[in-house]
């Protein structure tokens, strides 16, 4: 195994914020040498609500492993949905002492993680701040929606201000900055895009409006505006004159998952590993329906193009010793890596699993359960499969979190009906 950890110069928590690289621009360093690369980082996919449930999992069994409270863990750069679970671990590690590299108890995670990110998961929280964009005075106010949602995560879920996140690992959240069409990051130094430039972020900035920034699924969600002083940003390749004009207008932030819906932007340059947990949207085939029908479609097939090409340069320079890492996915079963490993099969994965709806409408307790054991499965496989060294000797197995959802407590069959009708998405929530 080759991967470089902390055996030499890294990140540290006085350093400069390390601004995270484009593909695009032309200003911007290539990729390091395999030799120059450091430290892991993990990627968390957007997916709404089935995102964040199933990161959970995954975010579990590393927190067991003590991959989560390690030197190694250099990044955290989160989309969406996984900006969700992003945040609430942010949220815990802010005052958790850990000791370095070991694992993370099963209650100290239900207490600080689980059970707060479950109380956020169980209740509607797109609805109401939908509806908020139809009262009256909110009419000519594309935003009312998003802030509406932010308001709500830093009351249920966050309260931790961008300036407060832990040093270590460094959280990136990502948002999609429509005036360029290029990844807006917040984290705790920094916030900005590489076009309109960097500049720290306001003492007082939540991490909720971070959040919301970055899962204001469109068209559902009208952007976040962000009103910047323009002579405070640096480093940007746009013109002054252009950060200005666009600053006066209101820099308008969509959904991370618009430019890079898995995360890898700020981290596939010079990390020694990437992991990639993924729970973005599935294609589903379907007989045309119609004009309405097809202007989303085409849309879609767009995105998952982007996507694939994404996923098969990851899985490519894996096999080619470009970087190492592992990568799972909603759609797979742990039996893809080892007939041997616990799991659901790869018929309940790619049929029922993915095809459950990506939203922020209220989960239900089978939803939810199904979604944590299955990342958190997949995760254990994929690490012992692909980065053995990750899975410190005599590890205890992996026991799913909700035994109640799994074989042989309930069969597949059972787990198929508690699911059925979990892929559909309701004009007024479900709660």
């Amino acid at each position: 195994m080759r991967i470089a950890y902390t055996s030499g110069p890294m990140d540290g928590p006085h350093d400069p914020p390390r601004l995270p690289r484009s593909d695009e621009g032309g200003s911007s360093p290539g990729p390091l040498t395999t030799a120059r690369r450091r430290g892991i980082g993990l990627c968390l996919s957007g997916g709404g609500f089935r995102a964040a449930l199933f990161h959970a999992g995954a975010l579990r069994r590393l927190g067991e492993l003590g991959l989560l409270s390690g030197a190694d863990l250099r990044t955290v750069a989160a989309v969406s949905g996984g900006a969700i679970a992003a945040g609430a671990l942010a949220t815990a590690l802010h005052h958790l002492v850990l000791p370095s590299g070991r694992p993370i108890p099963t209650g100290v995670w239900n207490a600080e993680v689980w059970d707060p990110l479950r109380a956020f998961t169980r209740k509607d929280a797109r609805t109401g701040p939908l509806l908020r964009r139809l009262l009256p005075w909110n009419i000519l106010r594309t935003s009312a929606s998003v802030e509406a949602l932010a308001r709500g995560l830093e009351r249920d879920l966050t309260r931790l201000r961008l300036s407060a996140l832990p040093a270590r690992p460094e959280f990136l959240f990502l948002s999609t900055e429509m005036s360029y069409g290029v990844a807006w990051v917040f984290a705790r130094e920094t916030m900005g895009d590489y076009v309109v430039g960097y500049l720290p972020p306001p003492a007082a900035f939540p991490l909720a409006r971070a959040v919301a920034a970055s899962a204001c699924f469109p068209p559902a969600f009208g952007p976040m505006r962000l009103r910047l002083e323009p002579d405070a940003l640096r480093g940007g390749t746009a013109s002054r004159e252009a950060v200005r004009r666009a600053c006066r207008a209101g820099l308008p932030l969509t959904d991370g998952g618009t430019y890079d819906n898995m995360g890898l932007e700020p981290v596939w340059k010079d990390h020694a590993a990437v992991l990639v947990s993924d729970a973005g949207g599935i294609f589903t085939g379907g007989a045309d329906r119609g004009l309405l029908w097809r202007i989303p479609r085409y849309v879609a097939i767009q995105e998952r193009q982007s996507r694939a090409l994404r996923k098969r340069w990851l899985v490519a320079s894996f096999a080619t010793g470009v970087l190492d890492g592992a990568y799972w996915g909603v759609a797979s079963a742990p039996s893809h890596y080892d007939q041997g490993y616990q799991g659901y099969s790869k018929e309940l994965a790619r049929d029922v699993i993915a095809a459950i709806r990506t939203d922020l409408d209220a989960f239900s307790e089978a939803e939810a359960g199904v979604l944590e054991n299955h990342g958190y499965l997949l995760a254990d496989a994929a690490l012992r499969r692909h980065l053995p060294s990750l899975v410190p000797v005599g590890t205890p197995a992996a026991v799913v979190p909700h035994p109640e959802w799994f074989p042989p407590t309930r069969m597949e069959a059972e787990i198929r009906e508690a699911l059925r009708g979990s892929g559909k998405r309701r004009l007024i929530g479900r709660r």
